[in-house]
């Protein structure tokens, strides 16, 4: 039956019954644009190289097992309370001495201040990365700042549409203020349709550059996958970021696996004053999608020309569980890589703002005072040597640098696809 009064096709059905945090299909123009991407074959975007997405048959099976063991889940947690760090709006009240300053809010979000303008990467301050609030992967530790207390932001920069990444609550939340959003080609039919009007999208595919406020954005290519809804279309793109002001340049890696691109990027944009690398969320079920410490500083070194030259931050790890591994192990990996490449790495506890080109950036491995200490005691290269471990020797600060801390820290419910 067709006509007034009849019933909806059960596919318009369908999609009006799904939870708004799943987004929006690209249509019109937008989708015109995604096909006529170089990136776009076959229906999907293509990753630069062939990247597996998550575990299938029979490794599905055994990856379930080692999920789901008791053991295995008591490690994927702290034994005690993360540290946040307790005055970080006192310490962004005064512009960075050096013009760049960066505030690591926990897993991907970071606000960066660069050249007299901010930069808020990732922002997720949702209490779960899902698309409901009773399941999913609950924070381990609470957003250091309130989202409306942050202050003014010039724009915001989403890597890709993964719920670890683009959050329904912060986005709609940021909508209401006057901030522009770079997000990769296709994303910007999600934010449209939570409230993001169109003359606040800069919209890029691989390679291409928008500039707001003095500073120039660039999507830089990423070795991922996307997809919010129960279907994955591979529609939305997934991108790493460059920006670049006047004075400074930084990289913000998004979710990658490492591939031989990050050579091209750093010839093309780099050296950078700071990158800031996924270090967590790995696992050999997906070994082509996330980095493992000693892939994230390959990339950084990648990325600053072989030399282990600027700064780099571990991101995406330390704030969900999201992957087999020990909770502290990203971190430790990642201090063991920049001991072995004697690169310079900042360690700042969630909330803690630095300059990565200034004279106190945070070295001390903060995540042992509520890490579960390891058979074999705490390797000594993150405590022997940590002048070669970062630009400048400080030390981390807040609550917990330096103190045990006691405690059991919050039941965390979980899921089984990587983010």
């Amino acid at each position: 039956m067709t006509g007034a009064g009849s019933p909806l096709p059960l596919r318009s059905r369908l999609r009006s019954l799904r939870p708004a945090a799943f987004g929006a299909d690209s249509a019109g123009e937008r989708l015109e644009r995604i096909h006529r991407s170089p990136n776009f074959a076959d229906g999907v975007f293509q990753n630069p190289v062939g990247a597996r997405t998550r575990p299938s048959g029979a490794s599905g099976i055994e990856f379930a097992k080692i999920y789901f063991q008791k053991e295995a889940r008591a490690r994927r947690s702290p034994i005690g309370t993360i540290p946040v760090h307790p005055t970080t709006l006192a310490d962004l009240a005064a512009p960075p001495a050096s013009g760049l300053r960066l505030t690591w809010m926990g897993h991907s979000s970071v606000l960066a201040e660069i050249d007299g303008r901010r930069v808020l990467f990732d922002p997720v301050w949702g209490e779960r990365c899902s698309p409901f609030s009773f399941a999913g992967p609950k924070r381990l530790h609470p957003v250091p700042v309130p989202l409306a207390a942050l202050g003014p932001v010039d724009v915001v920069v989403i890597s890709h549409d993964h719920y670890d990444h683009l959050d329904l609550p912060t986005i709609r939340a940021l909508a209401s203020t006057d901030t522009l959003f770079a997000v990769p080609l296709g994303v910007g039919a999600h934010l449209e349709s939570w409230g993001v009007p169109a003359s606040r999208l800069r919209e890029l595919d691989w390679n291409e550059s928008t500039e707001v406020a003095g500073i120039r954005l660039t999507a830089t290519p990423a070795r991922h996958f996307c997809g919010r809804g129960l279907r994955n279309q591979q529609h939305t793109l997934w991108a790493s970021w460059v920006v670049a002001g006047p004075d400074h340049r930084i990289y913000h890696s998004g979710d990658t696996g490492y591939f031989a691109g990050f050579q091209d990027i750093g010839a093309e944009h780099g050296p950078f004053d700071a990158t800031m690398i996924q270090i967590g969320a790995y696992s050999e079920y997906w070994p082509d999608i996330h980095m493992t410490p000693a892939e994230g500083m390959r990339a950084h070194l990648d990325l600053q020309g072989g030399r282990p030259s600027g700064v780099m931050m571990p991101i995406h790890w330390g704030t969900f569980n999201l992957a087999p591994h020990p909770w502290a192990e990203p971190g430790e990996g990642t201090v063991e890589a920049a001991a072995e490449a004697g690169a310079g790495l900042a360690l700042p506890i969630p909330g803690q703002p630095f300059e990565p080109t200034g004279d106190a950036v945070p070295d001390a491995p903060w995540w042992r005072s509520v890490a579960a200490i390891p058979a074999g005691g705490w390797p000594e290269y993150a405590t022997a040597v940590p002048d070669a471990l970062v630009a400048s020797a400080g030390t981390a600060t807040g609550p917990a640098a330096g103190k045990p801390v006691t405690g059991k820290a919050e039941e965390t419910a979980e899921t089984t696809s990587p983010a």
